[in-house]
């Protein structure tokens, strides 16, 4: 089994290939610089980067393929969703304090919140598909953190899956293809205890991924802020979900619909999951309550107590 790890998109990076010479060993090595040419042209916190001009600019016309993608991916989330999963969040979440790298955010911060209000529709964004234009009306910025990792962690199992079953790992976005050994046995991590997992599932294609609001914490004018922003009042979440893991039929419908699932709430979230055979669920409330939806457990090497 070859593996590779390392940083990229904000997060650690980890991928798996079950091949041996040297084509498949030049295939993960690739990785690192394929995943550092994408976050240099969607990175939010890199004012050189295409997104943070076509912000700054509120337009750009002859788009690159990578952005134009990202972009696309990102408004066909938040129309399958009805918006509550969208791009055009970004300030308001500079406007909670996440305005820099999560690294160098100051984590008790002092200034003021605005007053709550809905983000900008993801239907503002105007695009021209014959001259690859987009326009932002004033006051709406796109922030691709939402379905980014994801979409990248699918297309990097792709690069891979020619040269043996794969596995990427996009800071707990995954995304795997088949393996003649058998399931893959992905850990659900347990973000309340110091160690262990909440429960180990066993994958044999498709992606996993987690929501939360038990990494990405700060406070401004003593209050507690996460990067989960609610679209509805600009503000960050608000539910009982503490955590939403997802299985789904890749890593990028598994990051929407855990997402999704973070910002709807438990009942009406797992309510949604259910109406969806391709996917599954495990909550963790703030109150410790663990949930799964009835199709989790044909994942779980145990069943959730």
């Amino acid at each position: 089994m070859l593996s590779i790890e390392f940083k990229t998109m904000g997060c650690q990076a980890r991928a798996y290939l079950d091949a041996t010479g040297g084509r498949a060993q030049a295939a993960l090595d690739e990785l690192p610089a394929w995943f550092a040419a994408r976050a240099s042209i969607l990175s939010r916190f890199d004012p050189d980067s295409a997104l943070s001009k076509l912000n700054a600019c509120g337009m750009a016309d002859s788009v690159d393929d990578v952005l134009w993608e990202a972009i696309d991916v990102a408004l066909r989330a938040a129309a399958s969703t009805n918006g509550v999963v969208t791009p055009t969040i970004l300030r308001a979440l500079e406007a909670a304090g996440y305005d820099r790298s999560f690294d160098a955010l100051d984590s008790d911060q002092v200034g003021s919140l605005p007053p709550e209000r809905a983000v900008p529709s993801w239907q503002a964004v105007k695009r021209e598909e014959g001259t690859r234009s987009i326009r932002l009306p004033p006051g709406l910025a796109l922030d691709l953190g939402g379905t980014a990792k994801g979409w990248c962690a699918d297309l990097a199992v792709l690069h891979l899956a020619p040269f043996g079953p794969a596995l990427v790992d996009l800071g707990g976005d995954i995304a795997l293809t088949r393996s003649s050994r058998g399931p893959w046995p992905i850990a659900v991590e347990d973000s309340r205890a110091a160690q262990g997992d909440l429960e180990l599932v066993l994958l044999c294609d498709g992606g996993i991924a987690t929501s939360g609001r038990d990494f990405r914490r700060w406070r401004r004018s003593g209050r507690d802020q996460h990067h989960v922003i609610d679209p509805a009042t600009g503000a960050p979440s608000r539910t009982d979900v503490w955590t939403a893991t997802v299985i789904a039929p890749s890593a990028l419908a598994a990051e929407i619909a855990a997402k999704r699932l973070l910002l709807e709430g438990s009942s009406l979230g797992l309510s949604w999951i259910e109406s969806k055979p391709e996917l599954a669920a495990l909550v963790v409330t703030e109150a410790g309550i663990i949930s799964a939806s009835s199709r989790f457990r044909q994942f779980a090497w145990k069943e959730v107590a």
